[in-house]
């Protein structure tokens, strides 16, 4: 990523990264196609009534290991290899930790989250059954990020993208075999999920151990190194809380939801659906646009890094905002996907003609915020998101909808606080010389 045309060494690397989210977008888009028309709605709303619950757990974790690649990257880039190999170890050992704590945590807590999220009695069995089966594959989802984030770290985006690739084509097949021959129901659908992450864990797992590279993992090797772990957290942990602060009012958003029946939630549901899909053009470009900047950075090129933002942030915003109007124009028929009910599809439609249009203001301050972490500012955006995201989301729901009772009220919580973080950021981006190498300098002492 330090040498040769920055628009086609981002693209390249965004492209897998891009086909690799797309097909685990897969796992829960499958399980919600083939539940909301095989089991029913009030099925549908239980899967669709996790999603929040389950990005607040593994965001976090997962957030923490964003630190683990920027410095991995940054090493990379400064061309220290006996240090690429410590944070490598480093990260697969915190990553085992850290998803059997994630296990416990999902399976014990989940009942009474879900409660205190105000799930209504007609879909609260299916959503505790589901969600517990889901979290016991959080050490295969944790260790599949975490060597994921290791190979894109190292500028290598088609690895991950491969076994995505297997683990997917496993997931729809256990999904129809598990639902609709074997009559597994809603349990069915989570089994299949967790089976398809931890195979994928297992084949990125497997690849490290034989990979060529500063980056090849020695089994024996795998242990906490305590400097690079604290390292990696004060990337990694700012990250993991905005993940988190987001998710929290996400669940606050789901609850306000929920008042509205499982109707609401089975339209809502949906909708997140096809806003992950959206999304992922977005989330590509994070990627490749924090590995751009750590690993230049890391090698002194200051410039190349900056142009390499600006055609990032650019590429982003202009990709969401055309899936934005496509999925404006053509709402029903995508949630159609899901399911045939008149009411659940006026509510996913209520929800894309609210929000959509918007997207590129979501996409700019992700790839804002990715851009900072790469550079070892982490704590930016979690504070922005924090104020924006979180804060601000909850007391505007909250005052609003005693105002104006009606769901779109809660839906454009989203509009109004994408805009509110973007125009944050550029003040940010302006006011602070983020590319000046005596600046860097400064801040590489205290990280």
């Amino acid at each position: 990523m330090t040498e040769g045309s920055i628009s086609k060494k981002m693209i390249m690397f965004a492209l897998p990264v891009f086909l690799g989210q797309l097909l685990q977008q897969l796992y829960n888009v499958v399980d919600s196609v083939v539940v909301g028309n095989f089991l029913g709605k009030e099925a549908l709303a239980a899967v669709s009534s996790t999603g929040s619950l389950i990005f607040l757990l593994v965001g976090f974790i997962n957030g923490l290991f964003t630190g683990a690649g920027v410095i991995v990257g940054n090493r990379f880039g400064a061309k220290d290899y006996k240090a690429v190999h410590t944070a490598v170890h480093t990260a697969i050992a915190f990553g085992v930790v850290m998803g059997l704590i994630l296990m416990a945590v999902g399976v014990f807590a989940s009942p009474a989250i879900l409660r205190m999220m105000g799930t209504p009695d007609d879909v609260i069995d299916n959503s505790i059954l589901y969600l517990r089966i889901i979290f016991l594959g959080g050490l295969g989802n944790v260790l599949y990020n975490t060597c994921c984030g290791i190979f894109q770290a190292m500028g290598d985006s088609r690895h991950p993208l491969y076994y995505l690739v297997t683990s997917s084509i496993i997931n729809m097949i256990l999904d129809l075999l598990f639902v609709i021959v074997f009559k597994m129901g809603i349990g069915g659908a989570a089994l299949a999920t967790i089976i398809a992450q931890y195979i994928s864990a297992t084949l990125a797992f497997t690849k490290l151990t034989r990979t060529d590279g500063p980056h090849r993992l020695t089994v024996k090797d795998i242990k906490i190194d305590p400097d690079t772990l604290k390292q990696e957290l004060k990337i990694g942990f700012p990250t993991g809380i905005q993940n988190s602060v987001i998710a929290i009012a996400n669940v606050i958003v789901q609850s306000n939801i929920n008042a509205f029946g499982s109707v609401a939630m089975a339209g809502s549901g949906s909708y997140f659906k096809l806003e992950g899909f959206a999304f992922l053009p977005i989330n590509s470009f994070c990627v490749a646009l924090t590995t751009f900047t750590s690993q230049n950075l890391g090698a002194g090129n200051f410039e190349r890094a900056k142009k390499g933002a600006r055609f990032g942030i650019t590429a982003g915003v202009c990709c969401a905002e055309l899936i934005a109007v496509c999925l404006f124009i053509f709402a029903r028929p995508f949630l159609s996907i899901f399911g045939q009910d008149n009411d659940v599809l006026s509510y996913g439609t209520l929800q894309i003609r609210t929000e959509a249009l918007f997207y590129c203001l979501l996409a700019y301050s992700h790839c804002m915020a990715s851009v900072l972490r790469g550079a070892k500012r982490s704590i930016v955006p979690m504070f922005v998101m924090l104020g924006c995201w979180c804060l601000f989301r909850i007391t505007y729901i909250t005052a609003a909808i005693k105002i104006f009772p009606v769901i779109r009220t809660i839906y454009w919580a989203y509009p109004i606080t994408w805009s509110l973080s973007s125009i944050i950021f550029t003040i940010y981006y302006f006011k602070v010389k983020m590319f000046d190498p005596n600046a860097y300098e400064n801040l590489k002492k205290t990280v």
